[in-house]
């Protein structure tokens, strides 16, 4: 996986045991991604977070590096 080390820690943290299980096995089990589907996927992700800090179920802040942190 090609994102850090603590965002993954904190996304798994975030979610059900079993849920944040099934994820990562997929993850190893998947092979080579092409960077399109990539930068997509990461575009949607992005999309539901807005949405769930939008209906006040989660909460998003800045971080130091300029990009959205979710909280």
């Amino acid at each position: 996986m090609a994102s850090s080390a603590r965002l993954r820690d904190k996304l798994f943290k975030n979610m059900a045991k079993r849920a944040a299980e099934t994820v990562k096995e997929a993850l190893e089990n998947r092979g080579p991604v092409k960077i399109t589907e990539v930068e997509e996927s990461q575009k949607e992700m992005l999309r539901t977070a807005r949405q769930l800090a939008d209906e006040g179920r989660m909460s998003m802040d800045r971080g130091s590096a300029g990009g959205d942190m979710v909280g």
